[in-house]
């Protein structure tokens, strides 16, 4: 069984040989592997030793086990598309699902990926949320009892609340808040994590409201954060229906710039009267200046449906950012410039941008996804120097994540500029590291 594996694995690279299989026929015997998925995951971990090795590793294992032919350049989404597993599949899941208007190929792509990767660890069995809140009652009194120990228990089943009114939702878990004392794990009552209660988080609800923590499987129908409450998955690529939870997230950039700096006069001066024994004296030195440039590609068809919802996003901060709003545009890359008009006719140089002033707040959005020869040294030269010139500066993919470890030039140049999915999350996680105080030594 699979006796060509490491053969294969070694075509691309990859460290495989006959250990691999005795590893992988052992998960077989203990009952380990039920799936592609678990296939996947065992694999991933036995050959992917780095994370360049991703890409070389899934571009391996669908061709291996699928028989998609992934070429070197093209996106997964592409080869899937064409392949004869997905076209078998398509016919299947249409056939199976009873679906009257056919999904497009960006959700049958997903579905079809999704139900590759499926592991021993998802869902097993669902059931019936409506009947869960029927033999419930919100009003019970908390005891203080965990409803299983944390880690203990397995997630092999999920519950469906989707055909319940949020509003209903909401009201039962104001009485549940109201008498909950502590934390709970697992369970179907309580807003904790784990289990399948419709409030919570890491837990299998369909249709329930996260608050809190991680969304494992973006099941939620409403998110509740602190302080803030959207009703949207905010892991959701950017889009109008969560553009406002993603304008709170930009809201959190700092209206102001502090930056440490070594007040080298009272340290000198501090440690004469120490008799030389000199400690370190800071000062923090405040900006109220609140600047944001935007660099978007605007060239490729991959990019067309997010570059609206970029726009609206930011326009909608217009009056915010007041007049240190600036927005240019590239295809792709940056080669030696970038542009200062939608129609890329009014070159800049990089030179000038580099130039400008080191506080402004950078935001790249991208899918950073090209062919290999596009991203040269003289592109790579240009990226680098905005990222030395300014120290806040973040790229905004709205590729799904999944897919980046199988673009060569998505990792190269997250390595070069910090990288987030273009999502009210990522827009978060980016406003956070760009917040984080930067220490100058000044005389």
């Amino acid at each position: 069984m699979f006796n060509s594996l490491p053969q294969y694995f070694r075509k691309h690279n990859l460290s495989a040989d006959v250990r691999t299989l005795l590893l992988l026929r052992r998960s077989f015997d203990k009952g380990l592997i039920n799936t592609l998925g678990d296939i996947y995951v065992l694999l991933k971990s036995l050959v992917a030793k780095d994370p360049t090795d991703f890409g070389p590793y899934a571009t391996a294992f669908y061709e291996y086990f699928l028989d998609i032919d992934i070429k070197k350049g093209e996106k997964l989404e592409n080869a899937v598309a064409r392949s004869k597993a997905f076209a078998e599949w398509k016919e299947e899941y249409l056939k199976r699902e009873e679906i009257e208007e056919t999904p497009s190929m960006r959700e049958l792509i997903d579905n079809f990926l999704d139900d590759v990767h499926v592991t021993t660890f998802d869902i097993q069995k669902m059931l019936s949320g409506e009947d869960i809140l029927n033999k419930d009652d919100p009003t019970r009194a908390d005891n203080g009892t965990q409803d299983a120990p944390e880690g203990a228990q397995k997630v092999d089943k999920a519950a469906d609340y989707s055909q319940i009114p949020l509003e209903e939702l909401k009201r039962r878990m104001e009485e549940v808040a109201k008498r909950q004392k502590g934390r709970h794990h697992g369970g179907s009552h309580w807003i904790g994590t784990g289990g399948i209660s419709p409030y919570g988080n890491n837990g299998g609800a369909v249709g329930g409201i996260r608050v809190g923590g991680g969304g494992g499987g973006k099941m939620a129908r409403a998110v509740i954060g602190d302080p803030q409450f959207y009703p949207v998955d905010t892991k959701a690529i950017l889009k109008d229906d969560n553009i406002d939870a993603a304008l709170a997230s930009l809201k959190g950039i700092e209206e102001e710039e502090a930056e440490l700096l070594l007040d080298i006069e009272k340290t000198i001066t501090e440690g004469l009267k120490q008799g030389g024994i000199f400690l370190p004296y800071e000062k923090e030195k405040v900006s109220q200046k609140l600047q944001v440039m935007l660099l978007i590609d605007n060239g490729g068809f991959s990019m067309y449906p997010y570059i609206k919802a970029v726009t609206k996003l930011f326009s909608k901060m217009k009056t915010r950012f007041a007049h240190d709003l600036k927005v240019y545009y590239f295809h792709n890359t940056i080669y030696g410039g970038i542009y200062s008009d939608v129609r890329r006719t009014e070159f800049v140089p990089i030179d000038r941008i580099a130039a400008m002033d080191k506080n402004y707040s950078v935001f790249v959005i991208g899918d950073a996804d090209m062919a290999p020869y596009e991203l040269d040294d003289y592109s790579l030269q240009g990226w680098n120097s905005l990222k030395e010139h300014f120290k806040r500066i973040a790229w905004m993919n709205p590729m799904q994540q999944r897919y980046w470890p199988m673009s060569m030039t998505v990792n190269y140049l997250k390595k070069i500029i910090p990288m987030y999915p273009l999502t009210p999350d990522g827009i978060e996680k980016a406003v956070q590291k760009m917040n984080r105080k930067h220490r100058y030594y000044k005389r």
